[in-house]
């Protein structure tokens, strides 16, 4: 018979919690990560296991030890995909961090395209509101992504027409205005060669790969609230929550 996980080890969870944070945008490159001492007392946990917690980050290329000083954030290239979003703008009220910004290329409604009509579970009627976006920081473009939400949704949202910025992003706008919270979300990851649309809106070389991410948010009654299409340009990282081989 399957048998039910037991819970992560306290070293995981707590290298979990500042990978989030760093992810998010909360601790920046550069900035100094609580040290042994204070993760001990923060957590409630012994020393060596606060140190392994820091060697986790460290060997996922987080963190890098500087001798006599203290553990700092490096400076990664790294793609923020929807979980990290959601958290940062529910946590402070901003989806972005500071030097990031999105500019809105499009909104309004249009015919779906098939797979977000079926991810959305739209009946004959294909017209849904779109809204497509390219997130840039201080080098340029690093994500273009398309929201997707049904009729009914875009009827009780009507910003989400408007190409001005949402600043605590779409989700948490919708959330507000429909009484409809979100409960969980699927990810479909996939790489391919950029189309001519991407490679023009992303700044790339024709012929770049892409890694594209099908995101399906799904409510408490487990309906479609929101369909995202994201693209993220090569030579950034993404990552994912650890998890146990045994």
């Amino acid at each position: 018979m399957p048998q039910i996980e037991e819970a992560q080890p306290k070293y995981l969870q707590i290298a979990h919690y500042i990978r989030d944070q760093i992810l998010r945008g909360d601790l920046r490159p550069g900035d100094e990560v609580p040290s042994e001492r204070q993760l001990a007392a923060d957590w409630n946990v012994s020393r060596p296991t606060a140190a392994r917690s820091l060697e986790a980050l460290s060997h996922q290329g987080l963190v890098e030890k500087r001798q006599g000083s203290g553990t700092y954030v490096r400076s990664l290239e790294v793609n923020r995909r929807a979980r990290e979003l959601y958290g940062r703008a529910r946590q402070t009220g901003k989806i972005y961090t500071p030097g990031e910004y999105a500019v809105i290329t499009s909104a309004g409604w249009l015919e779906a395209p098939d797979y977000v009509a079926e991810a959305l579970g739209l009946g004959k009627d294909r017209q849904a509101v779109h809204r497509r976006r390219v997130t840039n920081n201080q080098d340029g473009p690093i994500t273009l992504s398309t929201s997707w939400f049904a009729p009914d949704v875009g009827r009780k949202a009507p910003k989400l027409m408007d190409p001005e910025r949402i600043q605590e992003g779409t989700l948490l706008y919708v959330e507000n205005v429909t009484g409809r919270r979100a409960s969980y979300a699927e990810d479909r990851v996939c790489a391919r060669t950029a189309t001519d649309e991407e490679v023009s809106d992303l700044q790339l070389e024709s012929g770049s790969a892409v890694l594209v991410v099908h995101h399906v948010v799904f409510d408490l009654q487990d309906r479609a609230l929101e369909f995202a299409e994201a693209t993220y340009p090569p030579e950034r990282w993404a990552f994912e929550q650890g998890y146990p081989l045994t």
